[in-house]
């Protein structure tokens, strides 16, 4: 497997070149944040860059074989977090390994888009059958069950928007999904009225209070006050205050002060890092950002066109929804057009666990673009 001879021409050069500009500039945005945690995202770019390049001549169908595998030591790792896992701003989201902390969450993300993938290429015949449908739907339960009762409802609900669009990408009937959503969307918008009556009410059980407090605070920010609320005020200030060129990004003269570096903006360095992005940088900044997402979402999404079977269009397609769905919530909640969640923003936030998780399933990308010359 790991003796198949490429040819560096065939490589995906945009896509290498788009990924490592953005994490090194995502490097230079942490340590404008906080440069305590600049040497540590530093030398993890460097590690995953050494693992993307090494899966990207691996051959994937190889690393597919291995699908169930992956599958159960993700379920080991996320119910080891929460049995001896630390404990960060009241989530146990985390294994202590000692000089980082592992997030298994984020690594459900890339399993996942490979387990989902292998299962619906196996059954490619039968995937509308409902008993394969429902097994299909038991096994992605269970890792998203353990991630919801980290408590990390945010990550759940990426991951299962990333399982859709592979599971959509992978054939599901159009037909079906029309025939379904007539039934749901009639039921759904009443549920979701009664949803939010019921989470005001004393003593409900289905969200932990903070959660609560995100989803008032957004649809009703006069009436709700919260710490989450004044993070994303704050970072809509520290967007604009960088107008159209920004005040660099290590300017830290009096006059160019503003929310940002007074620190009103917390955890800067991860779920809104984009905060710093606008501030530094300025509009041009922010756009070079977002065009950079944007280049490795198509290149992705081109790769899936032209993969040779079916598991390798699912995974690019699933890499390209995982990119593209993670960098619109994070910089959706910086810019306070979504409510306040805890996803980073891909090869630029801070997180070496996300980053390897990203990495990793660019180098798996990779190979599926260099096996269609072979």
């Amino acid at each position: 497997m790991l003796k198949q001879k490429y040819q560096f021409k065939n490589y995906n050069w945009v896509l290498i070149g788009a990924v490592l500009i953005l994490s090194g500039m995502g490097v230079l945005f942490i340590n404008s944040a906080d440069s305590s945690y600049t040497s540590k995202q530093l030398v993890g770019l460097i590690f995953c860059t050494g693992v993307m390049l090494f899966l990207s001549v691996v051959n994937f169908n190889f690393v597919c074989g291995f699908n169930r595998v992956l599958y159960m030591i993700n379920i080991v790792l996320l119910v080891l977090v929460k049995l001896v896992g630390v404990s960060v701003n009241g989530a146990q989201r985390w294994i202590n390994l000692g000089f980082t902390r592992l997030q298994p969450s984020e690594l459900t993300k890339i399993i996942m888009i490979i387990f989902v993938a292998v299962y619906i290429q196996e059954h490619e015949e039968d995937l509308m059958e409902w008993k394969v449908l429902l097994k299909l739907a038991l096994l992605c339960a269970l890792p998203l069950f353990l991630v919801v009762i980290e408590p990390n409802l945010s990550t759940t609900l990426d991951i299962t928007f990333i399982l859709l669009s592979v599971i959509f990408v992978g054939g599901f009937s159009m037909a079906l999904i029309k025939k379904w959503l007539k039934i749901i969307i009639p039921v759904m918008i009443p549920l979701g009225f009664l949803f939010i009556w019921y989470i005001q009410t004393p003593n409900q059980i289905l969200l932990h209070d903070y959660q609560v407090t995100r989803i008032m605070t957004f649809l009703e920010p006069s009436k709700y006050s919260s710490t989450s609320a004044y993070q994303q005020d704050n970072s809509v200030m520290a967007i604009g205050s960088g107008k159209l060129y920004g005040k660099g990004l290590n300017n830290n003269t009096i006059a160019d002060v503003t929310v940002a570096d007074t620190g009103f903006v917390s955890e800067q360095q991860t779920d809104f890092i984009f905060s710093v992005v606008g501030e530094k940088t300025g509009f041009v900044g922010s756009v070079i950002v977002i065009a950079l997402l944007a280049i490795i979402v198509i290149e992705c999404l081109k790769t899936a066109y032209v993969a040779k079977n079916m598991s390798g269009r699912l995974i690019a397609s699933g890499m390209a929804a995982l990119i593209g769905f993670q960098s619109f919530i994070n910089i959706g909640v910086a810019t306070e057009f979504l409510p306040n969640t805890g996803l980073p923003l891909p090869f630029v936030s801070y997180g070496l666990t996300s980053l390897l998780s990203y990495m990793a399933g660019i180098g798996i990308v990779l190979n599926i673009g260099l096996q269609r010359h072979y």
